[in-house]
């Protein structure tokens, strides 16, 4: 299975009003409409919640970023054959010149970033069906993650799938954390050929991003030693292996356009462990 992540700022030129309702209301059918040509199994809009108190404290606690992506688009595929086959067939070059033209009408391209992934669940309920939607308080916490210098891609995906992933398990219960996901990035061509697609899009050195999802209820009412001390050993590690000044963090809100079945397959690559 692969996950294509693409974190969006807004053009300059737009509102933030006037960016999500376009993507929601006409870019979002729009690529729901061509799912069956592109091989979208699944495709959620997580949308930047502006105005959450939530974005200052995270941002006063890690030291990160203050230019935070507007939303982040997911799509999942089976395989990366299948986005090749689509990306091959003239119904799959179609649909694609068609979805980046309508993306130059709210995107800023020169700000965003795209990537393939792989997920590496660290805590995964039982459907895996959890949704922050408006009208619930569920709320997603995203943290794009980007690469210390002195570390290797390598080397920092690995410290945080068996090290930091481990560390946010053993505290989820006093945080109250529901779901925990890491996607780690997985640089193939098929995706420098989609970024290269959208003109002056960087390939900043992010090496993935984690999606938490919570009750804001029960985070705002959590308290005590244990929190503290959890709190002060995940700023700790986050510092060991992530540039925080460049990476973003923030929460949002969930819509999902399509939702269909995804086969979950290996995907061949040097083992870290």
């Amino acid at each position: 299975m692969i996950r294509v992540t693409y974190a969006l700022r807004r053009r300059r030129d737009m509102s933030s009003e006037d960016f999500h309702g376009y993507w929601r209301e006409r870019h979002g059918p729009l690529v729901a409409s061509y799912a069956s040509v592109l091989g979208i199994r699944r495709y959620v809009q997580t949308h930047l919640l502006p105005d959450d108190p939530l974005n200052g404290t995270l941002r006063a606690a890690y030291g990160t970023s203050e230019d935070l992506f507007d939303g982040v688009a997911e799509l999942w595929l089976n395989t990366e054959a299948d986005r090749a086959a689509a990306a091959s067939s003239a119904n799959g070059r179609e649909a694609g010149m068609a979805l980046v033209e309508d993306e130059s009408h709210f995107i800023d391209f020169s700000r965003s970033i795209f990537m393939f992934g792989t997920e590496v669940p660290q805590i995964n309920p039982v459907p895996e069906n959890l949704i922050a939607s408006p009208a619930t308080p569920i709320v997603k916490f995203m943290s794009f993650l980007w690469q210390k210098p002195e570390l290797s891609f390598e080397s920092s995906q690995l410290h945080w799938r068996m090290n930091h992933g481990p560390l946010v398990r053993q505290y989820a219960q006093t945080f109250g954390f529901r779901r925990y996901i890491q996607v780690h990035r997985h640089n193939t061509k098929i995706a420098d050929r989609m970024r290269a697609a959208r003109v002056d899009m960087p390939d900043p050195p992010v090496f993935g991003h984690a999606e938490i999802w919570f009750d804001r209820h029960e985070f705002a009412a959590a308290q005590g030693p244990e929190l503290e001390k959890a709190f002060e050993l995940g700023v700790e590690d986050t510092n060991l292996f992530i540039d925080l000044p460049n990476s973003v963090f923030f929460v949002g809100k969930e819509h999902v356009l399509v939702d269909r079945p995804v086969v979950t397959e290996p995907i061949p690559g040097p083992p870290d462990i």
